[in-house]
């Protein structure tokens, strides 16, 4: 797994959830950029393919979700400190993800037409990742002491 020493904290978290539910093999033979490619860059072309108003199915809802819970894990790794994803997704698309450590909400981002959701590079992906992840640190650092008198 050469690839994976080029990979972030982040990537390699999505990368492991990703691998952690392939339970019949099926992506065992698929490298992790090209696994990444096919669950998040759509180019513009696939993007105009997709209708403006659809509803979203529950794989979709799940791979957002991964993106999410990678972040939470990969905070995991770095603080110490346990997280809960939280997301809730109507079926037309709109919804919330949260990302709570301790009392403290370190993500919070909200979706409409998540039927669309996607990246248009794979270092787009790993970008909004890693600054995702250093936000929710420095959220998290910022409101510690609130926790602790609390």
């Amino acid at each position: 797994m050469e690839a994976e020493k080029k990979l972030s904290d982040f990537g390699l978290e999505i990368v492991r959830q990703i691998r952690a539910l392939d339970q019949f093999g099926n992506w065992a033979k698929i490298g992790d950029e090209e696994l990444l490619i096919k669950k998040y860059v759509k180019t513009k072309e696939e993007l105009k393919l997709v209708p403006l108003i659809a509803d979203i199915d529950e794989m979709m809802i799940n791979d957002i979700k991964m993106i999410y819970k990678a972040v939470a894990l990969s905070f995991e790794r770095k603080t110490g400190v346990v997280c809960n994803v939280i997301m809730e997704m109507s079926h037309e698309g709109f919804g919330r993800c949260a990302v709570i450590a301790d009392r403290i909400c370190i993500v919070n981002k909200y979706f409409k037409d998540a039927h669309r959701f996607s990246y248009r590079t794979l270092d787009a992906l790993f970008e909004d990742g890693d600054k995702t992840l250093s936000s929710a640190i420095e959220i998290y650092e910022q409101y510690k002491p609130c926790i602790q008198q609390g």
